[in-house]
């Protein structure tokens, strides 16, 4: 979209990316020209993680991974979420977070989005960093085809959800330096649980029609 910033020269901060979705993330970012660093709580592992990827990407401990981004994506998983939060609060003061974490359990009959006090991820993280732009986005992107070298494009419409206008628009900007990806507004954070809930769903779909399903939305 023509009217989005541009962030080709942001450094983008991953907390969590020595899992999948951080470090799918981590590649399609890189091979887009960003500067990349992944966060980990132990910065040899986050270092192991950046030379799988090359590109540049970089391995830091956690708090060197806030302090040196400008844009910073918590995909960590769902129960260490809180405490990564309330130990980065002063790292990621002043900040874009961008939070993609999906509350999610399983059982027997598959996957299901669990009750968070605050209503969700996005919102837990954003009662926490009260000093951070916090932005909702990259639920529903496939960490098998972020990861997948035989995957030029991905076609997906990204949620962008938050309370600041020129955050939302920075966040779905950076979407869109993914091959085939658009960013879309999709409200503001109250409106955050049934996104992250929706995952769920797409874990039942995949499952039934072994598919890496996402969302495209229509006359948008």
């Amino acid at each position: 979209m023509s009217d989005l910033p541009d962030v080709s020269g942001l450094t983008i901060g991953i907390l969590g990316g020595t899992g999948d979705q951080g470090k799918g993330l981590a590649r399609r970012f890189a091979i887009a020209g960003q500067k990349v660093i992944i966060g980990s709580r132990n910065a040899d592992r986050a270092q192991a993680a950046a030379d799988e990827l090359g590109n540049g990407v970089r391995g830091l401990d956690n708090s060197a991974c806030a302090t040196g981004s400008d844009i910073v994506i918590i995909a960590v998983p769902w129960d260490g979420h809180k405490a990564t939060c309330e130990s980065l609060k002063d790292d990621l003061a002043g900040k874009i977070v961008v939070d993609c974490v999906n509350p999610l359990g399983f059982d027997k009959q598959g996957a299901y989005a669990l009750p968070v006090e605050e209503g969700s991820a996005a919102q837990q993280a954003a009662a926490i960093l009260t000093e951070s732009r916090v932005v909702g986005a990259f639920h529903h992107v496939s960490a098998v085809l972020l990861l997948d070298p035989d995957v030029a494009e991905i076609d997906l419409d990204v949620l962008v959800l938050g309370e600041d206008r020129e955050a939302t628009d920075t966040v779905q900007a950076l979407a869109e330096r993914i091959p085939g990806v658009r960013g879309i507004f999709g409200g503001r954070l109250r409106n955050a649980h049934q996104v992250e809930a929706f995952v769920a769903n797409l874990i039942s779909i995949n499952r039934r029609y072994k598919a890496h399903a996402g969302i495209r939305l229509t006359d948008v």
